[in-house]
């Protein structure tokens, strides 16, 4: 299962640069800023006229991939966790004690005159 893990949290750092680099390889709605600095005009050269479209379409694919490798490596860290204490006995241990018995009176000393 930890390797399962370590494999899933690879993929997710690689999705996760991939969504980065999407985002910021888009065009701007204004046709300067980021877009244009990392490639924006390579991108129309390579795609064509849909570059827009093609990014989109990865960007959504990327953030569906994010969010549900996210949950999926979520529920397994919490699966790993509760089964890893339970065959290891890493939970602690429950001791029965009993009632604590109340104290005996002291009788009151006397008071002196």
């Amino acid at each position: 299962m930890s390797i399962l893990l370590t494999i899933l949290t690879v993929l997710l750092i690689v999705i996760s640069l991939f969504l980065v680099l999407v985002v910021l390889a888009q065009k701007a709605k204004t046709d300067g800023g980021v877009g244009s600095a990392l490639g924006g005009g390579m991108t129309e050269a390579t795609f064509g006229a849909d570059t827009g479209n093609v990014l989109s379409k990865a960007t959504i694919n990327a953030a569906i991939a994010f969010f549900i490798l996210s949950f999926v490596l979520y529920l397994g860290h919490i699966y790993q966790r509760k089964h890893a204490a339970a065959a290891t006995g890493d939970a602690l241990p429950t001791i029965a004690v009993p009632a604590a018995q109340p104290a005996p009176a002291t009788p009151a000393a006397p008071a002196k005159p």
